[in-house]
């Protein structure tokens, strides 16, 4: 086993603390990463309050990791060391069932192994990247391509991904209204890529403050939710609406801004369970989807995209000493639009 350093909440709600605990040697699938970067997803903070059950401790957070092999397996063939590199949200998965045959680990009908709070099959937990080093088989490994900056990229693991996803797979392009709910870690990424992807994109965001950050990012239209006359003004508009929100809404209101045959769907999860009523969806014939990450092959696609289209998260990089910070910034929304902790702070004395 290898030592390891990071920061571990000890218990649910906890502030993270340094915390020293071991990894797997490299075995003759794996590659060993020297994290560099680490983006602070909402998730991590949902997992460290135990919001949504089944967290366990301690835990070392952090699911948007990028870095550099030092060390690979004798039987790895697709990456070598000083290869840039990143790890998403999960790590393994069964490879068996049909939803890994399809290239959809993340729907894998046996569980994903998540990259924290997870539970590997040799049993051990897993542990994320608030640390400086993790061991990873090769075939769970994405390849950082060199024109995207490695601190800028982290958060394209999980929410660059969690919205190219879905705008793939509901066809988001040219001739397609799209709206993304919430401009903020997750929804900005929605924005640049449905705009990226030729689609006309509107944000539904409580209030017009960030109005002018939306149309930088590539929105055309801007509105608040705030305000009642947005739901009649805007009422069949849509061809898809993802929300990326994890704040309790009532669907309904949103699910009727839809045009005929418009598909809403959730990427945010709330604490609550929402109340969805039969109506909207049958009067227009629309549907109401949720969708999680990607798989390996389409994070791939995904980080290639990106690249080709200039496309990086909109970051506030961060020590690790400054994390619980962080996590009360993001419960204020007072982040532009992602922070990522730069994991060399972790020497800092």
């Amino acid at each position: 086993m290898m030592k390891v350093n990071g920061y571990a909440a000890q218990s649910a709600k906890a502030a993270l603390v340094p915390y020293s605990f071991e990894r797997r040697e490299v075995g003759d699938n794996d590659v060993l990463v020297e994290i560099q970067y680490c983006g602070i997803c909402h998730t991590d903070i949902h997992q460290v309050g135990d919001e949504w059950g089944g967290s366990t401790f301690p835990m070392v957070p952090g699911h948007e990791i990028t870095g550099i092999i030092s060390k690979t397996g004798p039987k790895v063939t697709r990456y070598k060391i000083g290869d840039r590199v990143g790890v998403g949200c999960f790590v393994n998965s069964c490879r068996k069932c049909d939803a890994c045959k399809k290239n959809l680990e993340q729907y894998c009908t046996d569980g994903m192994v998540t990259t924290y709070n997870g539970t590997e099959k040799d049993g051990t937990v897993t542990h994320g990247g608030y640390s400086n080093r993790i061991v990873v088989d090769e075939n769970y490994v994405l390849r950082i391509p060199d024109s995207l900056p490695l601190d800028k990229a982290a958060p394209l693991l999980c929410a660059g991904i969690t919205l190219y996803s879905p705008l793939m797979h509901w066809n988001a392009g040219p001739g397609k209204k799209v709206a993304i709910i919430g401009l903020g870690g997750i929804g900005h990424m929605g924005v640049k890529i449905a705009h990226a992807l030729g689609a006309e994109v509107t944000v539904l965001s409580h209030s017009l403050k960030k109005q002018e950050d939306g149309k930088k990012l590539g929105a055309y239209y801007f509105y608040a939710t705030s305000d009642p006359e947005t739901f009649e003004k805007l009422k069949g508009r849509f061809d898809l609406i993802i929300n990326t929100v994890s704040a309790d809404l009532d669907w309904n209101q949103y699910l009727e801004l839809l045009a005929l045959d418009g598909s809403m769907i959730v990427v945010g999860i709330p604490e609550k369970q929402t109340s969805v009523g039969a109506f909207p969806l049958v009067a227009g014939r629309r549907s109401l989807s949720g969708s999680l990450i990607g798989g390996i092959k389409e994070t791939q696609e995904m980080l290639d995209f990106c690249a080709k289209n200039n496309i990086a998260s909109e970051i506030e990089l961060i020590p690790i000493q400054k994390v619980n910070d962080a996590y009360k910034r993001v419960l204020n929304s007072d982040v532009r639009y992602r922070f990522v902790i730069d994991i060399k702070s972790l020497e800092q004395k």
